[in-house]
């Protein structure tokens, strides 16, 4: 079985509040030097079978209609390497 990773991210331009609370609160922890957080979510697909070029679109074709929403996120596909 191979894993598929879906990374969704908030658009560059899209404001992060999330990520600026935990930015915030890093030098207060005592990490100094971030110089900027965005928060995103990781989904992780166990596919059965092959991860071919029609297995990829169609986790493609999930990701763009149910995982992210692309008027302010983007998102990466990409198949993991078995450890």
């Amino acid at each position: 079985m191979a894993r598929v990773v879906v990374d969704v991210m908030l658009k560059p331009e899209i404001l992060d509040p999330q990520g600026q609370a935990v930015q915030r609160a890093l030098p207060r922890l005592g990490f100094e030097g971030i110089a900027d957080v965005r928060q995103g979510k990781r989904f992780e697909l166990e596919v059965e079978g092959p991860v071919d070029d029609a297995a990829l679109a169609r986790i493609n074709e999930l990701a763009e209609t149910f995982l992210a929403n692309t008027v302010i996120e983007d998102f990466v596909v990409r198949v993991e390497e078995e450890k």
